[in-house]
């Protein structure tokens, strides 16, 4: 069997036999395997009026025989001139798991990706499904007995207090997710009184019941200001006419996008309708559930914290056709809905959408064939898009929608660009300059809220030897160790590897090892130091690793516990508080010194997204970016918020240089344990691409092999090649005119990145 071709399986002895009639039906079926065609296997008389398209099966498979779960993808005639096949072992599926539609659509992301059909296949439908979990067990709370006394003479929190009140009004338990959603607290107020013992965890088994589903008092739809009705009428035309349209929603930070995407929605349910949300999985917030569900009567959320048997149950209602509204992350565009009438992704611009791993799949482009598929329209909103979708509005394949204002006609905040090169206080070691201490100070004296962004997390980014002048890295990676002083220890961002602090160079031995730059948790210890009369708080990776603590953490931000919000990127989007008065971002060039093409994009999406937290109420607001660039272009558009006149300077550099989106890029990454044999298969790689371009198109160019930025991951060495071509098929063809011929050696292994957005 060659895996890579994907060759038909047959029988090694007659088990069943093809008749050459049409009244004898095979199955196509495909495996979580990279193969580009299906097997096609003999059906049994036991199964033969039962197996569709769109179920599981047991089938053999290889030459043991093994039994293997796959995915019956077609049922079709037998050839007149097929051969003995081997029998379909057993049939998983009462009934299919994927319609028609949604198989085509999983069959056509294989092929623009370059991954087995089966593969797909895998990672849409969820292992719950797969695993038809039905109960699940859920931590729920009571009042302790006996404390009657004690709840009413102790002193308590307002939220503690209000989780007390909840539970006084019931007889049940009450599972932990609702007490906090009703409550509107994270878990630190439970785990507070269950440490006093005033109230008891429960682990109870039950059946998934709709809970998921529940509403909130509904809410009246929002006046619309005349901006926003213009861009409501324009996207309705496609709604009402059934018809596919691409809309990009181009609002600037506070022009209110989500109630133009809640009306969109409306009007299609209006219809009998269903509608699919994506949002960044770190938008999944319950304010942001909370707003979808006191508008519509029926919301699933799809996102990653779920319970197998929580996934299941959704998407039963899903595919019911009971749920008017679908929010979700990035896998939701999948969601199993009949009755499809929309699809909205917010922030359009996030990373998130696209998969890092097989199927690497970005789901902006797979709801765009979906809605073509299915002839409904897809809204794109962002402040900041990517230039991809903003060079198709442009090109007017997709239609461009512009709100270039905010809500109320309130202005867009200031922003100054702070030339950290010369500041006294930088040069004494701050991270804080002069201008933003006096901003913050000023911000903090007039009961205003400040925000600080910091895009590196842990103490130190770099852990130096001054005498070799090296940086430490880890033993696995070609990555820098970082600082975390919180956990006494040295830590590897890529592969979690941590070491004690090091007391000497491990390669010249020097003890004279220094720990440079500023993290979040540095950045969190200086302002404690600099304002101490205010109350920080600090929010990224390392310190929201608890569930809810996300919201828990902005419900005090919101009000008024905390002065200065301080953190990475997961404070730059979706944050609206009428009392931020200042953003500062501590250091603009953190994204700009990566290896990576679209390093001023993101720069200039970060600044523009960061700076619109601010300015959003009757006191206004400003921005201060501290930077040792400020004439890089990225920093200066963003500091007019000027998007078009960014666009237009990055298009043109992108351009000249044929990069993306005027191509489109396969990247070919290849690894392994031994880094000759890497290098050597990567170029020969290369070698049969060349020549195989050679008969074909000189529209099609190969850059590489050469070192990934990252040469060495989780103890295995990096190469990489690109393919890149005017067309995403042009691109698609040298690839596959090579691939069924490539014998990769013992210990390589390749993965095929289709439109990569990540360089490393």
């Amino acid at each position: 069997m060659n895996s890579q071709q994907g060759t038909f399986e047959f029988a090694e002895t007659p088990e069943w036999q093809n008749a050459a009639n049409e009244d004898v039906m095979v199955a196509e079926v495909v495996f979580n395997l990279p193969l580009e065609r299906p097997y096609t296997y003999a059906i049994p008389d036991t199964i033969r009026d039962r197996i569709k398209a769109g179920q599981r099966v047991k089938a053999p498979l290889g030459r043991g025989n093994r039994s293997v779960v796959g995915y019956c993808v077609a049922v079709r005639p037998a050839d007149q001139s097929q051969r003995v096949l081997k029998p379909i072992s057993e049939l998983l599926d009462s009934e299919p798991l994927l319609d028609e539609r949604m198989l085509e659509l999983t069959r056509w992301i294989a092929e623009r990706y370059l991954c087995g059909w089966g593969q797909v296949l895998d990672s849409v439908i969820p292992a719950g499904v797969r695993r038809k979990s039905g109960t699940r067990e859920v931590q729920s709370f009571i009042l302790t007995p006996g404390n009657e006394e004690k709840l009413t003479t102790t002193r308590f929190s307002r939220q503690q207090k209000a989780v007390i009140e909840i539970l006084q009004k019931s007889s049940d338990p009450i599972a932990a997710t609702d007490l906090c959603e009703r409550a509107v607290c994270g878990p630190a107020p439970l785990n507070s009184l269950r440490k006093k013992g005033l109230i008891t965890a429960l682990r109870v088994r039950s059946d998934i019941t709709g809970d998921e589903l529940a509403t909130f008092e509904q809410q009246q739809d929002l006046e619309l200001n005349d901006q926003q009705q213009l861009a409501l009428d324009r996207i309705l035309q496609p709604i009402r006419a059934s018809e596919y349209e691409t809309l990009l929603l181009h609002g600037v930070t506070g022009s209110g996008k989500t109630e133009v995407y809640i009306r969109a929605i409306r009007e299609v349910v209006s219809y009998g309708r269903q509608a699919i949300v994506l949002v960044p999985e770190i938008s999944l917030t319950p304010q942001t559930i909370r707003r979808f569900r006191s508008r519509f009567n029926s919301v699933a959320v799809l996102h990653s914290h779920m319970t197998d048997a929580e996934r299941h149950w959704q998407w039963q209602q899903i595919a019911s056709g009971g749920i008017e509204v679908i929010v979700g992350a990035r896998s939701a565009v999948f969601a199993p809905t009949p009755h499809l009438g929309l699809i909205v992704i917010d922030e359009e611009h996030e990373p998130s959408f696209k998969q890092d791993s097989t199927p690497r799949y970005h789901a902006r482009e797979v709801a765009r064939k979906r809605c073509l598929d299915e002839k409904v329209p897809l809204i794109l909103g962002s402040a900041t898009p990517t230039l991809e979708s903003w060079l198709r509005a442009q090109r007017k394949i997709d239609a461009l929608v512009s709100m270039p204002s905010r809500v109320a006609e309130r202005p867009l905040p200031p922003v100054v660009i702070v030339d950290t090169r010369d500041d006294p206080r930088i040069k004494r070691g701050s991270s804080i300059g002069r201008a933003l201490f006096q901003a913050i100070t000023r911000a903090l004296n007039e009961k205003g809220q400040v925000i600080l962004f910091l895009n590196l997390r842990g103490y130190s980014p770099t852990v130096w030897c001054r005498s070799c002048g090296t940086g430490i890295k880890c033993p696995n990676c070609d990555v820098t160790l970082t600082w975390h002083r919180d956990r006494q220890a040295a830590v590897c961002h890529s592969c979690d590897y941590e070491i004690p602090p090091p007391k000497v160079c491990p390669k010249c031995e020097s003890p004279t090892v220094r720990y440079l730059g500023t993290g979040t948790q540095k950045l969190d210890e200086e302002v404690q130091n600099t304002f101490p009369n205010a109350r920080v708080l600090r929010m990224d990776s390392d310190s929201m690793k608890k569930p809810g603590s996300h919201d828990e953490a902005l419900n005090k931000f919101r009000h008024g516990e905390v002065e200065i919000l301080l953190g990475t990127q997961m404070i730059a989007k979706g944050l609206d508080f009428p009392n931020v008065t200042l953003v500062g971002v501590v250091d603009a060039d953190t994204m700009l010194r990566q290896p990576d093409m679209r390093a001023a994009e993101r720069t200039f999406q970060l600044i523009a997204q960061v700076a619109g937290r601010t300015g959003r109420g009757e006191r206004g607001g400003r921005v201060l970016v501290q930077t040792t660039c400020p004439n890089d272009p990225a920093v200066k558009f963003a500091s007019k918020h000027d998007f078009i006149g960014f666009a237009q300077h990055e298009l043109a550099e992108r351009h000249d240089g044929q990069a993306p989106p005027f191509s489109h890029v396969a990247r070919v990454i290849f690894r392994g344990p031994d880094e000759d044999r890497v290098r050597r298969t990567a170029r020969d790689v290369a070698d049969k691409l060349r020549a195989a371009r050679k008969g074909t198109t000189k529209d099609v160019r190969i850059l590489g092999a050469a070192p990934a930025p990252v040469i060495r991951l989780r103890t295995l060495w990096r190469f990489h090649l690109q393919i890149a071509g005017k067309t995403p098929e042009l691109v698609r063809e040298l690839w596959q005119s090579v691939e069924s011929s490539l014998t990769l050696p013992e210990g390589v292994e390749l993965a095929v990145d289709v439109d990569p957005i990540n360089a490393r």
